[in-house]
């Protein structure tokens, strides 16, 4: 079956269209594209992220974005897509009480002609769940080996792994989110650290770093999760007194101390580190995370045949053809939920 997994992350830096083909277990990427968010729409989007606004905002953006979705599915233009699976834009998550995913499937559908999976984290919290991680499925798919410890790490906005052991069954799969990613960075720069180059060019404040890593968060066994409500512009506000090259290189380090404690928490010295993600675009936190993890063999999804910039689009593209079959996708080891459970919506 061939299938689209459109995802927008919190770092709001666009829009991700991948198209795999699903066949007896396999997944075969097709093609993809990130699209951009036009400056209105991104403005609009952190205008009501984890903010007082008024629901119209929200209304609107939720009619708004699919048809920014269509359009980047349109602008891929692959024949054959039977369905669509479609995270939506988080405007709001607290792993505890409650989440929000804005972007409606029916639109999306209507736009498309095509079915569309989408609202996907809900579902994993009512069974008890803290709706994420919910990208472990498509790691444990892809990445598990008979011999060897792997931990996958996506470095998008929020930084989050998943750790499996050899020959784990899919019920032994430990994931969460270590963290910010990019996104205290993105927020620092107002768009990311291209290259790394600032990140590399600053001094790490250690005396911050270590405040920093003081919340109880990072010593918490999972499930645990995170989103902007932790690194929104409160967070940032703590490095506002650095220099923006300072500033910068004491973020990237905070998001790899943060991933090799969370690593550490659960597992001893993993045998392959495999990062996908945005993060795999910045040389600098590449080098510290390998830095940081002398004894494990650092790579990217990219030599497994998954572009780093796609695997959350194609994950989400492997969570709706499981829906779509009636299969449950979420990994309760890894949210906490009482149970697997079939996840999203569905709209004709």
């Amino acid at each position: 079956m061939r299938v689209a997994g459109i995802m927008s992350g919190t770092s709001l830096d666009g829009i991700d269209v991948a198209v795999v083909d699903l066949q007896g277990g396999r997944i075969v990427p097709i093609a993809f594209n990130t699209t951009a968010y036009p400056k209105a729409v991104r403005e609009a989007i952190m205008a009501v992220s984890n903010r007082n606004c008024h629901v119209s905002q929200v209304s609107h953006l939720n009619f708004e974005l699919p048809r920014l979705y269509a359009a980047a599915l349109r602008r891929l233009d692959v024949p054959g897509v039977e369905l669509i699976g479609c995270h939506g834009q988080t405007i709001f998550h607290d792993g505890s009480r409650s989440t929000l995913q804005i972007g409606d499937g029916s639109v999306l559908a209507e736009l498309t002609g095509l079915p569309v999976v989408s609202d996907f984290r809900p579902r994993d919290m009512a069974a008890g769940g803290q709706g994420a991680p919910l990208v472990p499925f498509f790691d444990y798919a892809c990445f598990r080996h008979p011999k060897r410890t792997r931990v996958a790490v996506n470095i998008g906005g929020i930084a989050n792994i998943t750790v499996i052991k050899p020959a784990a069954k899919l019920e032994e799969v430990i994931a969460f989110d270590t963290g910010p990613g990019n996104m205290v960075m993105d927020q620092l720069t107002g768009g990311m650290d291209r290259g790394g180059r600032l990140g590399a060019a600053g001094r790490i404040d250690r005396k911050l770093l270590g405040e920093l890593l003081k919340n109880r968060y990072y010593r918490l066994a999972p499930p645990k999760s995170a989103g902007r409500e932790q690194y929104g512009e409160d967070f940032v506000a703590r490095l506002s007194g650095l220099g923006l090259a300072d500033a910068v290189a004491t973020a990237a380090a905070f998001t790899v101390a943060t991933l090799v404690r969370g690593i550490g928490l659960v597992t001893d010295t993993p045998d392959d580190v495999i990062v996908g993600g945005g993060g795999v675009r910045n040389p600098h936190l590449m080098v510290m995370l390998a830095a940081q993890l002398p004894n494990s063999r650092v790579t990217t999804t990219n030599e497994f045949g998954i572009d780093s910039d796609a695997k959350e689009a194609i994950a989400f593209a492997l969570l709706a053809y499981a829906t779509w079959r009636r299969k449950p996708s979420n990994v309760p080891s890894a949210t906490g939920a009482r149970h697997p459970a079939i996840l999203g919506k569905i709209s004709y």
